[in-house]
């Protein structure tokens, strides 16, 4: 005899600075909650087993992947996307703008992942916390390639565009920005945030962006 489903759960998050009320399975992951039921689609699904790193969210300000977390998780917490990295949209996050300035990015499908997780990565690197790599001997973890290739290292780009990811967070790391510094978007890029539609289908890929938008 098949087991009932489990009962649907009510969830309020912020989602990108916006406080939002859903009710879905107790079995949705946080990236299904984002991408089927928000219609934020800009936090990719690849391997949907967390060793590709495109869904990489922040929550609660920490990197994850939102395909290793169920969305009940997060019940009263925040959750910011690339959709919500910058203040509005149009201004970039001086991380988007180094991505674009650098080319660090080819088909674009990880790009989401990898500029939400540099995000994460910096404010890691900034509080001091060490990594496999950080020299015992100095008081503060330096933001070279190394250490940002070794704190990327869960983020993957199957165009093998490292170097120029690594110089557009290199960048921003040796660039003192206020937390309010973004860059501004030419406004044919800005458009109006779109309303998920609803879950009937799964939602479709839409092709890589530093804002999460189509390329």
């Amino acid at each position: 005899m098949q087991a009932a489903p489990p009962e649907p759960v009510t969830l309020t998050l912020d989602i990108n600075r916006e406080r939002r009320t859903v009710t879905v399975d107790a079995r949705t992951t946080l990236l299904d909650l984002l991408r089927e039921t928000l219609g934020l689609t800009g936090t990719k699904k690849g391997c949907d087993h967390g060793q590709c790193g495109a869904c990489t969210v922040l929550a609660d300000g920490r990197r994850i992947n939102a395909c290793l977390s169920l969305a009940a998780m997060h019940d009263g917490g925040s959750v910011v996307t690339i959709e919500g990295l910058a203040i509005d949209a149009r201004n970039l996050h001086p991380l988007q703008a180094a991505f674009v300035a650098h080319d660090a990015f080819q088909c674009g499908y990880c790009t989401p992942g990898q500029i939400c997780s540099a995000a994460g990565m910096l404010d890691e690197l900034a509080a001091g916390a060490p990594s496999l790599v950080t020299d015992p001997g100095c008081a503060m973890a330096v933001a070279t390639d190394a250490e940002i290739r070794e704190r990327m290292s869960g983020n993957l780009c199957r165009c093998s565009a490292y170097p120029n990811i690594v110089a557009a967070i290199r960048e921003v790391a040796d660039t003192p920005v206020a937390d309010d510094s973004h860059t501004a978007l030419d406004d044919a890029d800005a458009g109006p945030r779109a309303e998920p539609a609803g879950p009937a289908m799964p939602a479709a890929a839409a092709p890589g962006h530093p804002t999460g938008g189509a390329a």
